[in-house]
């Protein structure tokens, strides 16, 4: 971890005098990180008012939380495809933290993500497949969200042909059975197998076991069609409305 008010602190000593003054001035910036919770240089930069840029490991939530917020509210689908997003990655108990974090920092819209994204173009396809699966998500992709991935698709060096094609792969099918409604619990519970009275864990490791069978992520990285992929993408947003549902109705956290 990288303490920046403990380097400037013990810089600033060296200057003033030498040894004594750089253990002196290391040790006061110390105390000064610790109580401000100064992790890095862009937290150092937020707390002087300036726009830190996110961490490489940040870039996806933040530009994900751009987007649930981009339509004006955040919905429940939108925290629930952050998670699976989390899921995906593995992310470890810290890793979730960081990554909540950075959702929530991205639905402020303070930051500028062209120069993050131009180093990131080996991302690219990672990058711009979680977005498309993050708008798509509430089962329509609206128009401030749609001009988020075409611009932050231009920031990564891909042409907007090249860009809708990817996000039609997303696109639920037409012919597609509509997901469980707030009047179909008992057909969520049937899509997740599960009973009325299941364990809320059983239901989670339902949810999770489904989620992980029927992900887009590994048709496309196993080269399957766009159409395949395109059902895959439908079942798992059928899991997420159908998971949120079973949730909000049994109290479950």
């Amino acid at each position: 971890m990288l303490w920046p008010a403990t380097l400037l602190g013990a810089a600033a000593g060296w200057a003033l005098a030498s040894i004594p003054g750089a253990l002196l001035g290391g040790l006061l910036g110390q105390v000064l990180d610790r109580r401000l919770r100064l992790h890095d240089w862009n937290t150092l930069r937020e707390r002087l008012g300036g726009r830190g840029v996110p961490a490489d490991d940040e870039l996806l939530f933040v530009m994900l939380g751009r987007l649930a917020k981009s339509g004006g509210r955040v919905v429940p689908s939108h925290i629930q495809q952050a998670r699976s997003e989390m899921q995906r990655l593995g992310l470890d108990d810290a890793g979730q933290r960081r990554a909540i974090d950075a959702f929530a920092r991205g639905k402020t819209g303070r930051d500028n993500l062209r120069a993050p994204l131009q180093r990131q173009r080996e991302r690219a396809d990672s990058l711009l497949r979680a977005c498309w699966r993050m708008a798509w998500v509430d089962g329509r992709v609206a128009p401030s969200e749609h001009e988020l991935i075409l611009l932050w698709g231009k920031w990564l060096g891909w042409e907007t042909a090249r860009l809708e094609r990817l996000g039609d792969e997303y696109a639920p099918r037409r012919s597609q059975q509509p997901a469980p409604s707030g009047g179909s619990y008992q057909e969520a519970l049937r899509l997740l197998g599960v009973a009325a009275d299941s364990e809320p864990e059983v239901i989670k490791r339902a949810y999770r076991r489904l989620l992980s069978r029927h992900h887009p992520d590994k048709l496309a990285g196993a080269g399957a069609s766009p159409e395949r992929i395109r059902e895959a993408t439908e079942t798992t947003r059928q899991l997420h409305q159908a998971y949120t549902l079973i949730r909000e109705r049994r109290g479950l956290r």
